[in-house]
């Protein structure tokens, strides 16, 4: 035991040496460097000084400067510079990374020393060299040294003395830690006053040095000073009545030094504190606690604006976190111990903030400020409403908030506010998701007037608003920035899709399956005609319309193909009446406008595929609605499906091919659009191929005499009209190249 003591000492004695015959190397080369560097600026100086005067007599002499009193004296000291055809902004972080770049060996400088002390004081308790008592008189003799260390350096490297006045803080704390949880040297009072004083002195040593790193060192400190010191015990009343007081005097000294980034750090550490508090054990108290914290911070982000009539941007960006994060817990704690009203907090809020909107309105002042107040305003008077009618806390909060943070930004062209409005919209996309899953185990909810459904109307009332705001977005034309617009794009409508979609089918959900599905398909096919109907006010791209005529035709072959067949039969079946048929048959509407008013003025006919996949819709949906109204008429029972199914395949399918095939000709020729003219022809085609290979060994007598002259007589019209309209162009071409040529 005794020879590794003395191993250990000689080894800190050698180390010890070494560093300070380093140290003092490095410190001789650096005294040396800086007579250098003043020699070498004396020099510089006179040298210019010399250049100077030769270039004011010279001008002096000079013919032209016969009154050499008005011109004035050229000076290398005021270099001549262009001036700047636009002022470029400045990076608010650029100062945070410079001085990490600068102080970084410091930083972590000064954390290995920490870590060394605690390491070498563990290996002494270990070794049981050293008692309880001595061990805590270490850690404040190691704390004292380091501090007084930054003290002596605190003239000449400012930054450097305060990060090692910090880590000196930083030893005392986990002093007093160790001393109260592991040697029980002192009660919870005793250390707690201890911690108190540690930090009170490193208060006043920031404020003594001018420094605002310390200050935040002292911050942090008191804010883990009860986690330090706690027992496991839930007095919260003293430790928040504790917290108030540390942020008062960090009021204080934003108020006397302006040191912005206290609040910052007071609010995120009583932010969690409360909310922890707040879930851990709900009651009245809290709320008391939220709003003293609510008028502290106001006060806060005030400071600015009391002064100078201004609010900066981190100054915006706390307005709205203090204003939203001071009604979740309220409302939360009111709504869990059922007290009410709970949308006294909202209207509250939101009347301060009205009467800072009327100060801008009287002032006559309608920049940034009152855009913010304004914003604030309406958001919070929205919140209000949507919690009166039991709209989900979180999620109607998160997404008026995300709505006012775009706001906030299309106003101010502050990028913090996009970067928080990216940030907190998926949030409010998953607390959606969430809410949507309630309607699973929900029963008797009401149509409309229910908490999921309001919640999501909150939800997609924001979304839209969100749309709105983006529509004249960065005209950043990269591909990032056009990707991010298109998925933002597709995210919201499916939000607004989705939340209309699941109400409709909760109430309908006892119906048969045919019904769910014509039902949500008819919704789908009429969400995305509205959307292609003011696709030019909404401002869709040219890629989402394309996709969306692509989802359309398909939901319509979809439609036509299973919600047809299913709705007639199970009218056979007896389980539906024919009025649903009937409304299943408003698709129409919307896809003859697509096809009449829409596709023509679309991107959509720009690719020939595009030309083949709305035909194939057009042809499905006409075969598939004649069929189903032939089943309709003739069929008595569902037994008679099959053989009206044949029959309609033999007889009259070649038949209606054949006319569409015949207007697909007569569209490629009027339009002189290629593609309408192929699909006509791959349709007679198949309609020829199926006629000879399948349908004549299926016909009895009657049936393939009526369709082959029915069929011949459709050929030869169709023969006689494409060389009619065909001669017509002929004459026409003729008659213009006569004209020109006369």
């Amino acid at each position: 035991m005794i020879t590794q003591r003395f191993e250990m000492t000689y080894a800190i004695i050698i180390i010890a040496v070494l560093a300070i015959c380093i140290f003092n190397n490095y410190n001789e080369r650096l005294k040396r460097l800086e007579r250098e560097i003043a020699e070498l600026n004396r020099r510089i100086n006179e040298k210019g000084l010399h250049q100077s005067r030769s270039l004011t007599e010279a001008a002096a002499n000079t013919p032209e400067n016969t009154e050499a009193h008005t011109i004035p004296a050229l000076s290398v000291s005021e270099p001549i510079t262009d001036p700047l055809p636009h002022e470029q902004k400045k990076d608010r972080l650029a100062p945070v990374f410079e001085f990490l770049k600068q102080n970084v060996l410091t930083i972590i400088g000064i954390f290995t020393l920490v870590l060394g002390i605690g390491y070498f004081v563990k290996y002494a308790i270990d070794k049981n060299w050293i008692g309880e008592a001595p061990r805590v008189g270490i850690g404040f003799l190691a704390g004292a040294i380091i501090m007084g260390t930054g003290h002596i350096l605190r003239r000449n490297y400012a930054a450097f003395a305060s990060i090692i006045t910090g880590g000196g803080i930083a030893v005392l704390y986990f002093t007093i830690t160790i001393a109260f949880r592991e040697y029980e040297l002192f009660s919870q009072a005793a250390a707690f006053m201890i911690t108190c004083s540690i930090t009170l002195v490193c208060i006043l040593l920031s404020n003594y040095y001018k420094s605002e790193i310390l200050n935040l060192f002292s911050l942090f400190g008191g804010f883990l000073a009860p986690l330090m010191i706690s027992t496991g015990e839930s007095n919260y009343l003293f430790l928040f009545t504790y917290l108030t007081v540390l942020n008062t005097g960090m009021l204080a000294v934003v108020f006397l030094k302006n040191w912005k980034s206290a609040g910052w750090v007071s609010f995120i550490f009583t932010t969690i504190y409360l909310a922890y508090w707040t879930i851990e054990q709900t009651e009245m108290l809290n709320v008391y606690f939220y709003i003293i914290t609510y008028i502290i911070f106001y006060l806060f982000v005030l400071q600015k604006y009391f002064k100078k009539s201004i609010l900066l941007p981190y100054d915006i960006l706390m307005l709205v976190l203090i204003n939203f994060t001071g009604i979740i817990g309220p409302v939360y704690i009111f709504e869990t111990l059922q007290y009410e009203p709970v949308i006294i907090f909202p209207i509250v809020f939101a009347l301060l903030n009205l009467s800072l909107l009327y100060r801008e309105y009287v002032s006559g002042k309608f920049g940034i400020n009152y855009s913010v107040f304004a914003g604030i305003t309406v958001s919070l008077f929205t919140i209000a409403v949507a919690l009166q009618f039991k709209t989900h806390l979180i999620t109607s909060v998160w997404a008026i908030e995300a709505t006012l943070l775009l706001f906030i930004w299309k106003k101010s062209s502050l990028n913090i506010f996009k970067l928080c409005f990216y940030i907190l919209f998926p949030l409010v996309i998953i607390a959606q998701l969430v809410t949507w899953t309630e309607y699973i185990n929900a029963r008797d909810l009401h149509m409309v007037f229910n908490p999921v459904f309001l919640t999501s109307a909150v939800t997609v009332v924001t979304t839209f608003a969100n749309l709105i705001l983006l529509r004249k977005w960065s005209g950043s034309t990269d591909e990032t920035s056009s990707f991010f617009e298109n998925l933002f794009t597709v995210v919201s409508y499916g939000v607004i899709y989705i939340a209309l979609l699941l109400e409709l089918l909760y109430h309908i959900s006892a119906k048969p399956w045919i019904v769910i599905f014509s039902t949500a398909i008819l919704y789908s096919i009429l969400f995305i005609f509205i959307i292609l109907l003011f696709r030019k006010k909404l401002e869709i791209n040219k890629i989402l319309e394309i996709a969306l005529v692509y989802i359309f035709c398909a939901l319509i072959i979809g439609n036509t193909l299973i919600s047809g067949s299913g709705i007639v039969s199970h009218y056979l079946m007896g389980k539906l009446s024919l009025a649903f048929y009937t409304t299943y048959l408003l698709y129409w509407i919307p896809f003859i406008i697509v096809l009449a008013s829409v596709l023509p003025k679309s991107q959509f006919l720009k690719i020939k595929l595009s030309h083949w996949w709305a035909s194939l819709a057009f042809i499905v949906a006409v075969s598939g609605e004649l069929y189903n109204l032939y089943v309709l008429s003739n069929a008595r029972n569902i037994s008679e499906v099959a053989f009206l199914t044949r029959h309609f395949s033999l007889l009259y399918l070649p038949i209606i091919w054949a006319v569409l095939a015949s207007l697909f000709l007569y569209k490629g020729l009027k339009s002189e659009a290629a593609e309408y003219n192929k699909i006509g022809f791959i349709l007679i085609a198949i309609m020829i191929f199926k006629l000879y290979a399948y349908d004549v060994w299926k016909m009895d007598n009657v049936s393939r005499i009526i369709a082959f002259i029915i069929l011949g007589i459709i050929l030869l019209l169709s023969s006689f009209l494409f060389q009619r309209v065909k001669k017509i162009i002929r004459n026409m071409v003729e008659k213009k190249e006569e004209n020109t040529n006369s």
